[in-house]
């Protein structure tokens, strides 16, 4: 393959070219970016093609036969609501039903009921069980057809597993599709009782099969999860918290085109906005974005509720704005990146839809920039014993003067009133 050598730092040697580490900071610098950009996508382009985007349209028909039985079903002489329908509506519906009505509606409907924003959590931690369990026996049916390749078997066989896994004692799905590479999302901790919620929001190559992982466990969603929720309990003991794994988007496959572009954001983020509008109580809501992730915040950014203080990025692209404030949102604007992190060679810009804007961390985005000391990387953030975590359970229970800015500095933590050391 013909490589461009105008690939940057370790973009380049993801992508096997050699790498300019510098650019002049004359008055085509600009222009320069600009045509850096244009050759990621081409080498993207040669090398992953589109495949990116095609290997993720899977299979819909569990997903669409489920939602085909909803709309034709009743619960007495009442027809059912628009799964679509706002969370608010859905919460009044379920509301008004018996308990026995809606555990009904839970073994009848799972597929659908576990993945209402709207619903009871614990209905659907109920109705992804019986969900997870029929998934299961298809996937164990699958492992032992004689007709499946090599490939497909090996898949068949980590996705038995991995459901099993999901099946455990003790475990709250709040959100199971098994359609294409499967969507996921997990709570620890009493979600109807937290006064502080926290939402891992994953990157790219996060599916059903890697929602968690044994090898580099804090660099997958229920590693993520498990540490941040730790680490806020560490920090404020007597306060409630619950945080959220939530892998309930379709995430971009690799480095390739659908990461370059907001396509797959704009979906992610709808879901983040009902996920936060539908969450139970009136608790405060912080959400951690990693990596493409931070691209799906940005871009539910204007739309979240206005319970969501917090919104911080590690290791972003970009958030598809050109500072915090074109955000438009009323929460508290976040930033780091570990100096060894490679998403800091990606160019940062947006060049007719390729590209996510401009780099949170640098000082006229705007953000509150925090220390990332010990996250060494790209996958990093949530290790145990960094300050990048240290800093994340800090907003997360709300305890904003114990943070580490950047650089030793204090400005990331001035202007916020209320501000306690819990």
């Amino acid at each position: 393959m013909m490589c461009i050598t105008l690939v940057a730092g370790s973009l380049a040697g993801l992508l096997g070219c050699p790498a300019v580490t510098s650019l002049n900071s004359s008055p085509t610098h600009q222009v320069w970016r600009a045509l850096l950009a244009l050759a990621v996508v081409f080498v993207l382009l040669t090398t992953t093609g589109w495949t990116a985007i095609r290997h993720q349209r899977g299979p819909e028909q569990a997903r669409e036969a489920a939602l085909a039985a909803w709309r034709d079903g009743r619960i007495g002489t009442r027809e059912l609501p628009d799964p679509t329908a706002p969370p608010t509506e859905l919460a009044a519906f379920f509301g008004s039903l018996t308990p026995r009505q809606r555990d009904r509606l839970a073994a009848e409907h799972p597929l659908v009921v576990g993945n209402l924003d709207g619903a009871p959590v614990t209905l659907r931690y109920r109705a992804n069980r019986f969900s997870l369990r029929a998934a299961l026996d298809a996937e164990r049916a699958r492992v032992d057809d004689g007709r499946l390749s090599p490939d497909g078997h090996r898949e068949a066989v980590r996705r038995t597993h991995r459901l099993a896994s999901l099946m455990r004692e003790g475990r709250q799905i709040l959100a199971f599709d098994p359609s294409g590479k499967g969507r996921v999302a997990e709570v620890f901790g009493d979600l109807d009782r937290a006064r502080h919620v926290s939402v891992v929001v994953p990157g790219v190559d996060t599916t059903l099969l890697t929602f968690q992982r044994t090898a580099r466990k804090y660099s997958a969603p229920v590693g993520m999860a498990e540490s941040l929720y730790a680490a806020e309990r560490a920090a404020a003991p007597r306060t409630r918290t619950a945080v959220i794994a939530w892998a309930d988007y379709t995430a971009p496959a690799g480095v390739g085109m659908d990461a370059a572009i907001g396509r797959l954001a704009e979906t992610g983020a709808a879901r983040l906005v009902s996920l936060t509008s539908a969450l139970p109580g009136d608790s405060r809501v912080a959400l951690f974005c990693h990596s493409y992730g931070s691209v799906v915040c940005g871009v539910a950014a204007r739309r979240l509720p206005a319970r969501v203080a917090d919104v911080a990025v590690a290791g972003s692209p970009g958030m598809r704005a050109e500072s915090a404030a074109g955000l438009g949102t009323g929460a508290r604007v976040w930033a780091m990146r570990d100096a060894d992190d490679w998403i800091a060679e990606v160019p940062y810009l947006d060049v007719g839809g390729l590209g996510h804007g401009a780099d949170p961390v640098a000082p006229e985005f705007g953000a509150r920039v925090l220390s990332a000391t010990g996250a060494a990387g790209h996958a990093g953030y949530f290790e145990p014993g960094t300050e990048s975590l240290r800093n994340f359970a800090g907003i997360g229970v709300g305890s904003y003067r114990s943070l580490s800015c950047a650089g030793g500095q204090e400005a990331c933590r001035s202007g916020i009133s209320g501000a306690s050391s819990l």
